[in-house]
């Protein structure tokens, strides 16, 4: 066998090493935005859908680069799934969730209450309720609402907060804080 194989080889069994465990590498600050201080060298999200009973645990990142396959069941997953619609969702706003969960230190995977909304979901739900946007970050894939059994919301906000990349929501009395990749800021109680 010749070095460059012998080298690939283990390069790739190397990243399998990674992907199959649930640690993450040293997290990364030099050059980096403020969201990418919990993100580290391989990134992974845990999620379940209470409405569709589906769960996903993922490395979606490795060594700079998103992993195509693992995205396209991201954006499956946070589907409208009140429509069945799914688009791309924001590379920024799954980092966000991703680097908010590590800095928490937590096993449990998030619940996810919505991802992605179709234009038709947003304003049924806008009708019955004024805390939704008309010009909702979740028409363009770009904002999730979670929640944490092990978390308050203040804990999962002050998480997502001290990530500087987006908008953190406080939703305390329906228990989930919303996250996007718009503009920094944030609201609620």
């Amino acid at each position: 066998m010749s070095d460059t194989k012998s080298a690939l080889i283990t390069r790739r069994a190397l990243l399998g090493a990674f992907a199959a465990t649930t640690l993450t590498a040293a997290p990364v600050y030099s050059k980096a935005f403020g969201f990418l201080k919990g993100a580290g060298d391989v990134r992974r999200l845990k999620m379940y859908s209470g409405r569709t009973g589906e769960k996903i645990d993922m490395i979606y990142w490795i060594e700079g680069e998103y992993i195509k396959e693992s995205l396209k069941e991201l954006n499956y997953f946070m589907r409208d799934w009140r429509q069945n619609s799914a688009i791309s969702m924001d590379t920024r706003t799954i980092d966000i969730m991703s680097a908010s969960h590590n800095l928490m230190g937590v096993k449990e995977p998030y619940m996810l209450l919505s991802g992605y909304r179709s234009p038709k979901t947003n304003a049924m739900l806008r009708s019955r309720s004024r805390g939704v946007a008309k010009n909702s970050l979740h028409m363009k894939g770009q904002a999730a609402d979670l929640r944490l059994a092990s978390r308050s919301v203040g804990q999962i906000s002050r998480a997502a907060v001290s990530c500087s990349a987006g908008g953190v929501g406080r939703y305390s009395g329906s228990n989930f804080v919303h996250m996007d990749c718009g503009p920094v800021r944030s609201w609620g109680r």
